[in-house]
């Protein structure tokens, strides 16, 4: 009995092995176990070969710059439910091998430009229920291998289509729960989210929070035209100014500077819009129009071989006629008359 008592104190000594106070490690699945601590930031002393870092339920608030170099491997970290309101560019980029990164449940209003860069086999990447207003135009460098992207539960009204391009491996987007603005700066998502359906994507869809008229209203069930009047733009922001104003400048020269209704970090607020619906309208235009003309050619050939065959008939039984009555020549020239005036 005491030599299963040393040996259990001796193996749990041997687990715990470098893991923090208040962590429980597990060395065979290679998991540290920190939810439910406590903990203000990343905890220190984690062993270097752990690839499951669970840091759910906690105060972080802060990550520090250097607060993952001690443990490279990491191929999982659970981060949600803390009070993370920013994240710092860098914060993650010792990950090389992260796979998975939940930060859902935070308090972030904004994700700066390349957050998550250097974090090339990134699969799953959550930050739903957070307070995010804005996202950036890149995730970050080498962030191609993402193929989940959950934004549901944010306060987004728009996103840059930009944003989603640049994650080309892209198998499922969850939008739910989003203040959606569907106007002119949301257009460009509309042409992604069609086409992404179309290869073969999983989404739950954008619904409309505005205008009034939209409200509710899935963005794939309106219509383009309802986008024709949209005028090409792109936005210029002070990078110092605090309340991103975005002064959006028109292509079109008969139009001043236009103030931008949501500042969106020095990105186009607006996608190219009046062509897709102009070209297409010109070519059905011009499709109906020569549909038009080559169906009005056949239908004249048409009559014209009917008139032929009307009157080659008619001269035919005329023949006929002749060899059978040569007594009722007399009345040819003015039976034949009409047939000519007609071929003629």
């Amino acid at each position: 009995g005491n030599w299963l008592l040393v040996w259990s104190v001796i193996s749990l000594a041997h687990t715990a092995r470098g893991c923090p106070d208040k962590c429980l490690c597990h060395t065979a699945s290679k998991t540290a176990d920190c939810k439910n601590r406590g903990f203000t930031e990343i905890p220190a002393h984690l062993p270097p070969e752990i690839q499951i870092l669970l840091l759910q339920n906690n105060r972080i608030w802060r990550i520090n710059q250097n607060a993952f170099t001690a443990t490279p491997l990491l191929k999982i970290l659970d981060l949600s439910n803390n009070s993370l309101s920013s994240v710092a560019p860098g914060a993650f980029q010792k990950l090389r091998y992260l796979q998975v990164l939940n930060l859902t449940r935070n308090l972030m209003h904004y994700i700066e430009n390349k957050t998550f860069s250097f974090l090339p086999h990134l699969k799953e990447l959550d930050l739903s229920s957070n307070s995010i207003i804005r996202l950036p135009e890149t995730f970050g460098n080498s962030t191609g291998n993402i193929t989940l992207l959950s934004l549901k539960h944010n306060k987004l009204q728009k996103m840059e289509r930009i944003l989603l391009e640049s994650l080309p491996n892209l198998k499922v987007v969850l939008f739910k729960d989003n203040p959606w603005q569907c106007n002119c700066n949301i257009f460009g998502l509309k042409l992604w989210l069609e086409s992404f359906l179309y290869r073969g994507g999983i989404s739950d869809g954008i619904i409309c929070s505005a205008p009034g008229i939209r409200k509710g209203k899935e963005l794939l069930k309106v219509p383009y035209e309802l986008f024709g009047a949209c005028p090409l733009r792109t936005a210029h922001v002070h990078p110092a100014s605090s309340h991103h104003h975005a002064f959006e400048h028109r292509s079109s020269p008969k139009h001043g500077h236009h103030h931008g209704e949501f500042g969106d970090g020095g990105r186009a607020s607006c996608e190219p819009k009046p062509k897709p619906r102009p070209v297409s309208l010109r070519h059905a235009i011009a499709t109906v129009v020569i549909t038009g003309v080559v169906c009005g050619i056949v239908c004249l050939m048409m009559l014209a071989a009917a008139v032929y065959g009307c009157a080659y008939a008619a001269i035919t039984a005329k023949g006929h006629k002749e060899h059978l009555a040569p007594l009722r020549q007399h009345g040819t020239p003015e039976e034949k008359e009409p047939f000519e005036t007609s071929l003629a």
